[in-house]
């Protein structure tokens, strides 16, 4: 019964969009669209029902439940979200994102929390614990009223961009590689490249992939240069993907990123590792061709289904 209540609170289509996504026998595609879907409506309601789903049997699925968490940014989160971090007998990929989720909701009362697993044996997630304890306290400092380049996607980041003063591109790929700066420099360098969003900021970008001091960087340039859909990235994505000895983070990013670039190049490589070995390789293949079939449709923005400016019949 208090299931059923909290579900109907959300309205017919969210009942709906609920049902699929705790359907462990759907497709992993469908699932991943009834996700972003709740994740874009947004509310209590929606933070209960995706927490609720965790944890799943699909890792991959369990991570980006931990991420839309983050991207709703609503505290009402960080209970389930501290509950994984704190649980060292969960995957690498579900920690690391649950520890950028309570960075990207941004309470001071979290900080205590991530500064404790700053030194996690696992490097992704002390990397990822240590980007979100600078996070928190650059949100909830004076520097964050000072002007950056704007973001043109609709993410909450790990990261803010760089000064809106220094639209350099070959400067900030310096900053981008520079192994001597914080991480978290670096990813301010990195985000101030895709809010530019150009071919030429993109290709900058792709260098970032070469990056062999941190896996959780590379997999965070996969990523953007999946937000900007810039097909002059996808060889770079592409060899990413094909290195069977990179790291699963960073191939899963690469596949979805090629999803969302969805050039014929991409369908084809795609289907080539879509029976890879590795499991949440493999499902990423999966979903990034669901992905590539959406963004090849009238709609082309499957990451922000039912936003106000893109809604979906």
């Amino acid at each position: 019964q208090e299931n059923t209540t909290s579900i109907l609170n959300l309205g017919n289509i969210s009942v709906l969009l609920c049902f699929l996504l705790s359907n462990t026998n759907a497709k992993l595609s469908d699932r991943y669209r009834a996700l972003f879907m709740l994740k874009n409506i947004g509310g209590k309601d929606a933070v209960t029902e995706i927490s609720r789903c965790l944890v799943d049997k699909s890792e991959l699925l369990n991570h980006e439940l931990a991420y839309c968490l983050g991207q709703i940014n609503s505290d009402h989160a960080l209970p389930k979200l501290s509950a994984i971090l704190k649980n060292k007998n969960l995957s690498t990929i579900l920690r690391h994102e649950a520890a950028e989720a309570i960075g990207a909701i941004g309470s001071l009362e979290s900080l205590s929390l991530l500064q404790d697993y700053t030194a996690d044996p696992v490097r992704e997630v002390a990397e990822t614990c240590q980007l979100a304890v600078t996070r928190v306290k650059w949100l909830n400092s004076s520097d964050s009223k000072e002007p950056v380049i704007p973001n043109p996607f609709s993410s909450i980041d790990p990261a803010p961009a760089g000064s809106a003063d220094n639209r350099n591109i070959s400067s900030l790929q310096e900053m981008l590689v520079n192994t001597e700066l914080s991480l978290f420099d670096r990813y301010r360098a990195m985000f101030s490249l895709r809010n530019i969003n150009s071919n030429e900021s993109a290709t900058a970008l792709a260098v970032g992939l070469q990056c062999s001091d941190s896996a959780l960087f590379r997999h965070e340039v996969a990523y953007v240069l999946g937000q900007m859909q810039k097909s002059n990235t996808v060889p770079q994505l592409t060899a990413s993907l094909s290195d069977l000895h990179e790291n699963c983070m960073v191939r899963h990013e690469c596949a979805e990123a090629l999803g969302s670039i969805a050039t014929g190049d991409c369908l084809k490589t795609l289907e080539e590792f879509k029976r890879d070995e590795n499991t949440v390789v493999r499902e990423s293949c999966e979903v990034a061709l669901d992905m590539l079939e959406y963004e090849n449709s009238i709609y082309k923005c499957y990451r922000t289904m039912f936003n106000s400016s893109c809604l979906i019949t």
